[in-house]
């Protein structure tokens, strides 16, 4: 369920704040400020996008300093920070922030890009998950694998989805090769990076599916409105010409 802005950031900093009252007669300051940082930074996966993101993390430490809630060492306030960067590492910045995929998005896929049982399908940066589930819901017996380079994202991923193969890596190191579908959820200026991998290394017959987003200047084979209103597009290999 996507909260409207600025829900996300109001509930983040009230859980965390409520967490640091608690905390704070209980434990050392250090654990007082550590815990709730993680939970803001945890919760930074509700915006949709990096500012955002870094609002909701960086919410609670922020109002914490000017109240001057707790005494820290100087070096205590790059915390969140370590945090932030832990979760979203800076590589993986130049893709898509954690946009999830809603649960029924791709119910209609296999009417569109059918899959034989045994068909290897990969959810190129995973995030939480949500593109995973989406896709077992639309193809409940193929293997499904997903990339994810940052590691606690990864963890909440494999964590949530038991029946998939879950890695940490580089989704543009990851040789595509041995899939007959790739998922995304990426970002426009991704896509014809994206595109040309799978046109380097996908065999002939096999899909790349986007949510979302169109790979410019190609036709896809087939477009799916999902509910929402949001449209995935559809491409099989080898790529068709470019559209006029």
């Amino acid at each position: 369920m996507r909260l409207p802005w600025p829900l996300p950031a109001l509930l983040a900093w009230a859980a965390a704040w409520l967490l640091f009252m608690v905390l704070q007669p209980l434990v050392a300051p250090l654990w007082a400020l550590l815990l709730p940082c993680l939970l803001g930074t945890a919760a930074s996966v509700w915006g949709e996008s990096w500012w955002r993101r870094g609002l909701i993390a960086a919410g609670f430490p922020l109002s914490l300093a000017l109240v001057g809630g707790v005494a820290l060492p100087a070096w205590a306030w790059l915390v969140p920070l370590a945090l932030l960067l832990l979760v979203y590492p800076l590589n993986a910045w130049r893709d898509a922030p954690v946009f999830p995929t809603p649960r029924h998005a791709l119910k209609a896929l296999p009417s569109q890009a059918p899959l034989a049982p045994a068909a290897r399908v990969l959810d190129a940066g995973c995030g939480l998950g949500d593109g995973l589930l989406a896709l077992r819901a639309a193809y409940p017996q193929v293997a499904l694998d997903g990339i994810e380079w940052s590691w606690p994202l990864r963890v909440a991923c494999a964590l949530r989805c038991p029946w998939a193969r879950v890695r940490r890596a580089d989704m543009w190191k990851t040789d595509w090769s041995g899939y007959q579908m790739v998922y995304l959820f990426q970002r426009p200026e991704s896509m014809a990076r994206a595109a040309a991998k799978a046109q380097a290394e996908m065999a002939p017959g096999t899909w790349l599916v986007s949510l979302e987003f169109a790979v410019p200047g190609v036709l896809p084979q087939a477009q799916l409105r999902a509910p929402g209103g949001r449209v995935v597009w559809i491409y099989r290999l080898p790529l068709r010409g470019q559209s006029k």
